[in-house]
């Protein structure tokens, strides 16, 4: 390679990295504009459930239809958790999809990636593995703390007087 190929023309390198940190803050600007919309919203085959979840997973809202107060306890709350964890990966991947422009390529990018689990999880399946609670143990029973013992009050003593010590030969 010629010696003159080597050398970059400072202009050019300066324009090349400005164009470059435009890119990246366009990126950001996006990244930070779509991240606050990448919630999801998830309703059950049933319609029992529908869960509301944020970018970042966390619950935003639950509502309970009408069929889920036919459901035992432990139907619902299945029912809860299966369409809860839909509607988090549903976010995760909208997270995803807005963190790709800015991050591929990256290790952040495949973190953000690799937090996604990858199984899926059927509902209609899931409602055949439901099972009701088991009954709680009853509840340990201690016996009451014994009562504190009270001592007699002790009568005070006289003040002590040196004369008294000469009178008394014990």
């Amino acid at each position: 390679m010629p010696l003159q190929e080597a050398f970059v023309n400072p202009q050019q390198w300066l324009d090349e990295y400005e164009a470059k940190l435009a890119d990246l803050k366009k990126k950001s600007e996006d990244l930070q504009e779509n991240f606050t919309a990448s919630s999801a919203t998830v309703t059950s085959k049933d319609g029992s459930v529908t869960v509301t979840v944020g970018p970042n997973g966390g619950l935003q809202n639950l509502q309970l239809g009408r069929r889920a107060m036919e459901m035992s306890a432990a139907q619902l709350t299945g029912a809860i958790l299966q369409t809860a964890a839909l509607a988090q990966r549903q976010a995760a991947e909208k997270v995803l999809g807005v963190f790709q422009p800015l991050g591929e390529g990256t290790e952040a990018m495949a973190m953000v990636s690799d937090a996604i689990p990858s199984d899926e999880v059927d509902l209609d399946e899931a409602d055949d593995e439901v099972e009701e609670p088991v009954e709680p143990p009853p509840p340990v029973r201690r016996p009451a703390p014994a009562a504190p013992t009270v001592r007699p009050p002790t009568r005070p003593r006289p003040a002590a007087n040196d004369e008294d010590d000469d009178n008394q030969p014990w």
